[in-house]
This record gives C-alpha cells, sequence and structure tokens, in this order.
C-alpha cells in the first residue's frame, strides 16, 4: 500500500502556522518584574500609604493597613509608624486615601524621609451572600515607589478567601444550608474579612518568591535574593 505524504508546500505552510501560535503564546504571557531599578535603590525604610478602597466597605482601608507593617518589618525594612503617619497627615488637612496618594513622591520624602512609599489599592473586602454559602474575599495590589526619584521599583498582587479549602459537602443538602445560615449569622456580627484581609495582604507582602518583594537591609537575607 503507497504511504501517504504532505505536499512540500502544505508541511511549511503547516510549520509556519504552529510557529505564529507559539510566538503569539510566548508574547502573551505575562513578564515578571524587572527588579534592577530596585536592587539600585537599596531602599531602607518604608512609607505605607493609607489603602485606596475600590469595595463597598468602608472598614476595608483600615483593616488592609493594620495588617501591613509586620510582613514589611519582618523582610528587612524599617516602617513609618502607622499612628504617626495618619497623624501628620491630619494635621495637614489629608484624611482621604486618594487625596494623600496624590501628594508628590519627593513632598513625601521631604515630610516623612523615608526612601520608598507602598501604595496599595482593595479592590475586593467584604461577604458574598450566596445560597448555600457566605464566603468573604478580600483582593489586594500594591506598588512600592522610590520618593527620591518617583520611580515605580515593585508591583503585586494577591487574593485571599474565607472558603480555601473548604468543603460543605457534608450532610447533604440540608446539612450545607444549616452550615450557610450559620455563617450568615456569624458574619453579620462580625468583620470576619478582617483575618482574611491579613491573609491577602501577607501574601502580597511576601519576600523571596517569584515577582515578590526584596528583603531589606535588616534581614540576614539582605542581597541574597
Amino acid at each position: 500500500m503507497a504511504r501517504l505524504s504532505l505536499p512540500l508546500a502544505l508541511r511549511w505552510f503547516l510549520l509556519g502556522i504552529t510557529a505564529a501560535w507559539l510566538t503569539g503564546c510566548a508574547t502573551t504571557t505575562a513578564p515578571g518584574n524587572d527588579y534592577s531599578a530596585f536592587r539600585a535603590a537599596k531602599p531602607q525604610s518604608i512609607l505605607v500609604l493609607p489603602p485606596l478602597n475600590d469595595s463597598p466597605d468602608v472598614q476595608a482601608t483600615a483593616s488592609v493597613l493594620s495588617h501591613t507593617t509586620v510582613p514589611l518589618a519582618e523582610a528587612g525594612y524599617y516602617v513609618m509608624p502607622v499612628t504617626l503617619v495618619t497623624e501628620t497627615f491630619r494635621q495637614n488637612g489629608l484624611e482621604i486615601a486618594s487625596d494623600i496618594h496624590e501628594v508628590a513622591p519627593a513632598k513625601l520624602h521631604e515630610i516623612f524621609g523615608a526612601d520608598t512609599a507602598l501604595y496599595i489599592k482593595v479592590d475586593k473586602y467584604g461577604v458574598s451572600y450566596q445560597v448555600i454559602n457566605s464566603v468573604a474575599v478580600v483582593s489586594v495590589e500594591a506598588r512600592l515607589v522610590d520618593l527620591r526619584t518617583g520611580t515605580k521599583l515593585w508591583t503585586g498582587q494577591a487574593y485571599a478567601s474565607s472558603d480555601e479549602g473548604g468543603n460543605n459537602s457534608g450532610g447533604g443538602l440540608v446539612g450545607m444550608l444549616v452550615t450557610a445560615l450559620i455563617k450568615q449569622i456569624v458574619n453579620s456580627v462580625s468583620d470576619v474579612s478582617h483575618p482574611v484581609a491579613g491573609v491577602a495582604t501577607n501574601r502580597l507582602l511576601a519576600v523571596g518568591g517569584r515577582d515578590g518583594l526584596l528583603y531589606g537591609p535588616r534581614s540576614p537575607k539582605y542581597l541574597k535574593n
């Protein structure tokens, strides 16, 4: 039986299509952070600005802000005291996060003396109620800016949910409905999003991983990543 083969022109056409497809896939891959500016800047201190809040929950800004100091300090940076920063802004007539984010980097450096500022935005914060479940979700993003030059040094984003690893299949439909009712009652009398915000913020400001922050000068791992 004669062996069938593709005409040479058709084979070259198919190879061209495959190469174009692979190139398209490569160009759509999200690039990682470029750390050259970060390493050159060698920041030692961070001013955390009150996060912008794009969620409907008014507690989002304060909640996320309260979780930022510990991971940054543990990463090896000096973090400007949140209370002092808040009071300084208030004394200068700035109490709204969006207004504070509009202050020029050079002015922030002049007032606080910090090397960098962390600009955070809360995209999601709150509880989503469903028929058989209620889930607290927090989504945040941030950028680190050199206040001395206005250069962006790093960007990141993170997400957390109270339902991570959850399993609502036990007890059948009735059990799921009862569990959902209990969760809704608990959620209505407590801010269950606050601890979830802690998880999301710690993920956002994690160091050492892919696209994470670099270790600061007070860390024994400084300049090793």
